[in-house]
């Protein structure tokens, strides 16, 4: 008892010292998953990530416990189950996951296994004996004797993806050679900062985040605008268009303050004003021609000069 107390102790502290030093963590299942590929992950996410394993009984004991300190943890509790473990990392969550679900092991079809994805088998010699057609026939296998041997004639649908594979399909695949099935960790679930969210989520980039953010606000400003709602998307177009009909009022009134004043001459004498910009321009092109002109002469000079010099010297 003494023994299993202790054992106890110390994956409570593990996984409590490895919640408060990683800030993410994938929720991943292990199915078919050998101990030496465990061994190959591990060294792979070694200074990245650390993966625990554990019994899910004891891992929700110990993050029940945890609650009180870190509610948060509890959106860990309906994941934990079926045959899962946790990769703790603070590195970049899509490097992590290509880690995880690129380290994968090509395995035999076995009797009763559930099929993760179609089982083809080509078309193609298959170098076997006459004597074993009737077994491709109870498969339903389309098959012809070709220089002696048994050749497949098209590609078969052997197995569907989801449905279990029966012996007599397990019998021939291994008889090909064939090893349609790879094994290795898959991502349930990822937990980040006190929340949790599919691994899907980390296709979405930033461009996409902001294009969607913007659409949104856009969206309800209209809205808001429509219903005479104030909200704070809405809530500086309101300003405007509020400031815009005091304008309006304030001009066609007489009612007046500094700021409006010259806006009012503006509208009372147009052509004062449309005068005035084609004076500053022409004076301002005067200025720039004088400028040009002093330029010219000095340069005038300077020639003038050299010539002198190199008359000297001849």
């Amino acid at each position: 008892m003494g023994g299993k107390t202790g054992n106890k102790a110390g994956y409570f502290d593990k996984l409590k010292g490895l919640l408060e030093e990683y800030k993410s963590i994938f929720i991943v299942s292990v199915d078919n998953v050998s101990s030496q590929q465990m061994h190959e992950i591990r060294q792979s996410l070694r200074g990245q990530g650390v993966v625990l394993m554990g019994k899910n009984t004891m891992v929700r004991r110990a993050l029940k416990t945890f609650l009180t300190d870190v509610p948060e943890y509890e959106r860990l509790l309906p994941f934990v189950k079926g045959n899962i473990g946790f990769v703790f990392t603070n590195s970049d969550l899509k490097d992590i996951r290509e880690k995880i679900l690129t380290n994968k092991v090509a395995a035999p079809a076995r009797a009763g296994a559930i099929a993760p994805a179609d089982v083809w088998v080509p078309a193609g010699n298959t170098g076997m004996e006459p004597g074993k057609t009737s077994f491709f026939q109870a498969l339903g296998v389309p098959t012809k004797i070709a220089r002696g041997t048994i050749e497949i004639t098209t590609d078969l649908k052997l197995v569907e993806a989801g449905l279990k594979v029966g012996a007599s399909e397990a019998t021939l695949l291994n008889m090909l050679n064939i090893s349609p099935f790879t094994y290795g960790l898959g991502i349930t679930q990822v937990y980040d900062q006190g929340n949790t969210f599919p691994s899907e989520v980390l296709d979405i980039s930033e461009d996409q985040l902001l294009k969607a953010f913007s659409t949104a606000v856009t969206t309800i400003a209209c809205l808001s605008l429509a219903i005479n709602f104030p909200t704070l998307p809405s809530v500086i177009h309101s300003v405007v268009n509020s400031y815009k009909k005091v304008l309006a009022v304030a001009i066609a009134s007489e009612y007046s303050w500094p700021e409006i004043d010259e806006l009012k001459d503006r509208i009372a004498n147009p052509d004062a004003y449309a005068a005035a910009a084609p004076a500053a321009s022409t004076e301002t092109a005067a200025a720039a021609t004088e400028t040009k002109a002093a330029e010219s002469d000095d340069e005038s000079a300077e020639d003038s000069d050299d010539g002198g010099f190199g008359g000297m010297f001849d």
